[in-house]
Order: structure tokens, then sequence, then C-alpha cells
């Protein structure tokens, strides 16, 4: 199948989805820092007629609920070959955990890389399923969020475990 686009309504906004054959290739929300290149997002087709476009907004959806914890939609990228290995270590975060830039620059070479880190994290070209909101500054701080910090604060509260939610005093 060749590349193409739907609008996937969701709980965060119209999202821009984007396939490629089988897989979802792209999940940009309104506004994104990185959205994709003009041209590059194939043909505008129905999402309800999609097997990949209704996948998506049902997963997105039980997930936005509370109802799912991982996502089971097959998901392409097409980057260069660090930018590959930072979101195959984000697709590894578990739900309900955090990490940082830092850790992450660690895990793949050492700290020197963490700029590079946090470039490739934020053009991560599918939001949410590759899980890039659970990405922290160094103090555990919310630092950017192509889709927006309150973007990233609300999918961080979703996923955030009871007992902690539960000792927070606001």
């Amino acid at each position: 199948m060749p590349r193409r686009h739907a609008t996937v309504a969701s709980d965060l906004g119209d999202l821009l989805a984007v396939a490629e054959g089988d897989a979802l290739v792209g999940l940009y929300f309104p506004s994104h820092w990185h959205p994709p290149k003009t041209g590059t997002t194939g043909a505008e087709v129905p999402g309800t007629d999609d097997p990949v476009f209704e996948a998506t907004r049902t997963q997105l959806a039980e997930y936005l609920r509370g109802d799912r914890t991982a996502f089971t939609v097959p998901t392409a990228t097409h980057g260069d070959a660090f930018s590959e290995r930072v979101w195959d270590h984000l697709a590894r975060i578990p739900y309900g955990a955090t990490t940082t830039y830092g850790a992450i620059a660690r895990e793949l070479g050492g700290p020197g890389l963490a700029q590079r880190v946090g470039q490739a994290v934020g053009r991560n070209p599918v939001s949410i399923l590759i899980p890039c909101h659970r990405v922290v500054g160094a103090d555990g701080s919310l630092t950017g969020y192509a889709g927006g910090l309150d973007r990233k604060a609300r999918l961080l509260a979703l996923e955030e475990p009871a007992e902690v939610a539960a000792t927070r005093l606001f």
C-alpha cells in the first residue's frame, strides 16, 4: 500500500496519522514542533476505511481511558542510525516509568550524547506509541515535548502509578 494519511480524533486533539503499508509511520499533534515535510504524507483517506488508522484510533482511545498500557499497532520509522537507536530505546520504556535524556545517552555510548538524544527524542515521528513523553529532565522536570508540555503532563499523569498519585499533595 502506498503512503497515506488520515485524521485520527482523540482526547488530545485531532492527530495527523501517516501510514505506509501495514505500519504507522507518523502520528503528529496539532502544532507539532516537527511536522512531516509537505508532500510526504501521501493521499488523504478516510480513517475508518483503513485498518492501520482504525487500530490506531481504537488503541489510542483505550490508552487515554486507562484501559491499555501497550500498543500493538505496527510502527515503522525512517531515521538515521542514531535516531533509530534512540527510538528503539524509547519503545522499551515501560508504561508508568520515566527516564532522562542523560540516562539514555549513557546507555547509548556516553553522557556527551545527551543533546543528540534530545534532538532524536524531539523528532520521534510516532508520538505516544513510541513514548517520548516518558523522557524527563535530569531533575525530573517536564522538558520539551513536540506536542506541548500540557499534553506531556497529561500523558504522564495518566500513566502515574496509583501509589505515587496517592502521595501527591496537588
